[in-house]
């Protein structure tokens, strides 16, 4: 076998290298990593001569690898033979070395395998995978310095200002609107300066005061109390009735409501109640259809007094209050919406301005509700009321607190409800829904019959006597028959029909029939 053509199946060698055994240097100058050259006069192995037996063992190499150098003559070694360096190519299949091969890379013999540096069977060999690197501890070798720690960067210390420009910055600071730099110097300030810290702290009371919890709803008598204290101090030219005021408070405050609403709630829908004599009956609908309600039935007031009837030319089969507002309904070609609120603001306006110009000198005219009929003051109270019940129906379909009216109009609203209750006790009688009297026949005129005590509690309260016989007879206390007691509000609820008579809280003494008489007379007083 030739230099350049190394032994079969062991690859090629690089460079051109001494003979296997022979020891002699590759052509960089370096000796193979872990391999010696073999003492003088010690044997050398030839290619295929084992009888001459191993090589004289050497000490082993300092990395731990066998001390004939890289793997065992397969794969990619940096060896040629025993000694010298360059690169041989191994089969490239990735094969682990033959177990018969020589620990130097060469083939076996004729004679048989050969054997290991460190004897037969090369015993005592390295192990073929790499022992894992020792650490820098273990190695004896000095430790780099760690590296100190730092200490995180110190804040800077609050600017130095001037006593008029931290005084000046009180206000800012207290509303939390200085910069972080500007806040430190402030409150490093007030710990050394007693005047501006009292000052900082009245600043940061009225800053609470500017977010108050509460809710930032008027209070409902606002209106009325900075119109009373004006009027106080300068009487109006055209001054507004007093049997006005009630209509004119509570259509204001309906008005209010409403432009607060956004354009969808003007859809919300609303169910209109009332007591038809029998049971509780309703009307669903929305809030612009609440507000054609108060449009139509407003102008029967209007009609009385001359003006344009909101209905125009539209068809009323009848002349109620149920009938105008059907027929109002039916002449809209859309269902209504909020540009029904121009024409309603517009009819109220023109009613509160008549009824003051005229000063209520308009010959007492009498206001058809079809059925029956009011005087134009009663008309004017009746409006009031319904206007806040509606008013607070609305309330109640967009989820919006709502007020009961001042007590002076809440209690000529009662007032109101007290006077026509023996007129419906009379027209319930006629129809069979009531009891009939103790006596075969109605009590003249003039005459005392039998009384029922109405006493009203809370704001507007006071109490009345209610003629129970005929509508022509006198209460008297000393024919007092019952006694009820009811809240106010309670009452105005149940003569608009949206609580049961039967479930009225009311406190009750004497004639239990005569007590029911009056608590269904007075939810009859209602209607659409």
């Amino acid at each position: 076998m030739t230099e350049e053509e190394g032994f079969e199946g062991h690859g090629k060698h690089t460079r051109h290298g001494a003979h296997e055994g022979h020891g002699t240097p590759a052509s960089d100058g370096g000796t193979a990593a872990g391999h010696r050259r073999a003492p003088d006069g010690a044997a050398r192995r030839q290619p295929g001569n084992d009888a001459q037996g191993p090589a004289e063992p050497g000490p082993p190499a300092s990395d731990g690898t066998d001390r004939n150098g890289g793997m065992d003559g397969h794969g990619d070694s940096d060896t040629a033979g025993n000694g010298a360096t360059g690169r041989s190519e191994g089969p490239g299949d990735g094969r682990p070395a033959d177990p018969g091969t020589g620990g130097d890379g060469a083939a076996p013999g004729p004679g048989g395998p050969v054997t290991g540096a460190d004897g037969p069977g090369g015993a005592g060999r390295a192990p073929r995978i790499p022992t894992p690197r020792s650490s820098v501890e273990d190695s004896g070798m000095p430790l780099p310095d760690p590296s100190p720690l730092t200490a995180p960067p110190a804040s800077p210390p609050p600017p130095v200002l001037e006593h008029r420009v931290l005084k000046s910055l009180l206000g800012a600071w207290a509303l939390a609107a200085c910069s972080s730099e500007e806040t430190a110097a402030v409150e490093a300030h007030l710990g050394d300066c007693g005047p501006c810290a009292d000052e900082a702290r009245r600043l940061r009371q009225a800053v609470g005061l500017l977010q108050r919890p509460e809710s930032l709803d008027l209070d409902p008598a606002l209106r009325t109390r900075v119109l009373q204290s004006c009027l106080d101090r300068r009487p109006p030219r055209i001054p507004v009735p007093d049997w006005v005021a009630p209509f004119d408070a509570e259509a204001a405050r309906l008005d209010a409501l409403l432009q607060d609403i956004g354009d969808s709630e003007w859809h919300a829908p609303v169910r209109l109640r009332w007591f038809d004599g029998t049971g509780p009956t309703s009307r669903r609908t929305t809030v612009a259809g609440v507000i054609a309600h108060l449009l139509s039935v407003d102008g029967l007031v209007a009609v009385a007094l001359g003006l344009d009837d909101p209905l125009g030319d539209a068809t009323v089969d009848e002349g109620t209050p149920e009938g105008r507002t059907e027929a109002y309904w039916r002449a809209s070609h859309f269902p209504p919406t909020r540009s029904v609120r121009g024409p309603w603001r517009e009819q109220s306006h023109n009613l509160v301005r008549t009824l003051s110009f005229t000063g209520g000198d308009t010959g007492t005219p009498t206001v058809s509700y079809g059925g029956f009929g009011l005087s134009l003051q009663d008309a004017m109270l009746d409006r009031a009321f319904e206007c806040w019940v509606h008013a607070e129906d609305i309330a109640n379909a967009i989820d919006y607190p709502y007020e009961p009216p001042a007590p002076r109009h809440l209690n000529s609203m009662i007032d109101l409800g007290a006077r026509l209750l023996p007129a419906m006790l009379a027209t319930r009688r006629q129809a069979g829904l009531a009891a009939p009297g103790r006596t075969r026949h109605l009590v003249p005129a003039g005459e005392p019959g039998r009384t029922l005590r109405l006493e009203i509690e809370g704001s507007g309260g006071g109490e009345w006597l209610i003629a129970l016989d005929s509508p022509g007879a006198v209460a008297s206390a000393e024919h007092e028959v019952a006694h009820v007691a009811l809240d106010g509000v309670e009452f105005c609820r149940l003569a608009a029909g949206h609580v049961p008579p039967q479930e009225a809280a009311a406190g009750q003494v004497g004639d239990r029939e005569a007590i029911r008489d009056v608590l269904f007379a007075a939810a009859s007083l209602s209607r659409m």
